[in-house]
């Protein structure tokens, strides 16, 4: 075990509302190494790599290479990848996929700068490439590089769910939370697990496949901010609604009075109910490293205080 996930798993930090904010995923294939910052620093043209970050910034897009778990065959040559884009808004949640050529040109990944990243953020493929129907995609955390608490437990979580031939799961660059390791993101629902064990991670993947969110160990609905995360997850428990698209969160109001800040959330049900949270910010202490060989800090949590249903709803 290692530092910064033995010392938040002591400490018993929640895992709660620590996802990844990203409404859409978009996911390239790039096999072999990576480096700490796997899209300039692996054997995916570095150039293209910085055009794609700064194509999908402020869009709502992030971008993650991904590889098949197990030995990590290098073909020392271009060779065609899998793409993904996947969009996490419940109840129009979906992924398009499709096989590029081999090269970084415009034949190849190159292509992936022609893409309309504004429109993916905001959910609208407008047909891109095809359906992916092979259900839920699994993707598990494990660039050592960046920290190694994602490689020595990622790595073998990975390789597990993957043992019986399962192609919808992969290993991915990062997903942020490398003290909750290890750590995978559910597409395209965009629920994220941390402290995950193969059987809670199998577990999750199946309900997933059924359209249910499991709430146990979830970090996270990658399609709202941290607020929205933990009010989701709140009233999920609440009221032990599993059903993917059921839950939006449709506001997300700070509140000026504080410190600490804090916010009232509206988590609306698609059967007329729906429910006021209030959420507050604070520092979780004592302080701890947030990734291997960090100096000590202490990272956000996010606190529910309340969970009130609003009057006229049904159901």
């Amino acid at each position: 075990m290692n530092a910064c996930t033995t010392a938040s798993r002591d400490l018993a930090e929640p895992t709660e509302a620590t996802a990844a904010t990203a409404p859409t995923w978009l996911l390239i294939e790039q096999p072999g190494p990576w480096g700490a910052k796997a899209a300039t620093s692996s054997h995916l043209d570095p150039e293209l790599g910085r055009a794609l970050e700064r194509a999908a910034q402020g869009t709502g897009v992030r971008v993650a290479l991904i590889r098949r778990p197990g030995p990590h065959a290098d073909p020392h040559g271009p060779a065609p990848r899998r793409v993904y884009v996947a969009h996490t808004l419940p109840g129009r949640s979906w992924i398009r996929t499709a096989e590029l050529g081999p090269g970084a040109g415009a034949g190849g990944a190159g292509q992936l700068l022609d893409l309309d990243f504004a429109a993916l953020g905001a959910g609208r493929h407008q047909g891109l490439w095809e359906a992916y129907e092979g259900g839920p995609l699994a993707l598990v955390c494990t660039n050592g590089k960046r920290d190694r608490c994602c490689a020595l437990l990622g790595r073998p979580l990975a390789a597990e769910l993957a043992a019986d031939g399962d192609e919808t799961v992969w290993e991915v660059t990062h997903i942020g939370g490398h003290r909750f390791a290890p750590t995978f993101v559910l597409l395209p629902y965009g629920y994220a697990y941390g402290r995950a064990t193969a059987h809670t991670a199998k577990g999750a993947l199946e309900a997933a496949r059924l359209g249910r969110i499991v709430t146990t160990g979830s970090r996270g609905r990658s399609a709202w901010d941290r607020p929205g995360q933990a009010a989701d997850l709140a009233v999920r428990k609440l009221t032990g609604e599993d059903r993917e698209g059921a839950l939006d969160v449709v506001r997300t109001q700070a509140r000026p009075e504080g410190p600490p800040p804090h916010w009232t959330v509206t988590v609306a049900h698609t059967d007329g109910r729906s429910w006021e949270v209030e959420v507050a910010r604070s520092a979780a202490e004592p302080p701890r490293p947030e990734s291997c060989g960090a100096a000590p800090g202490s990272p956000a949590r996010m606190d529910v205080l309340a969970v009130r249903a609003l009057p006229g709803g049904t159901g």
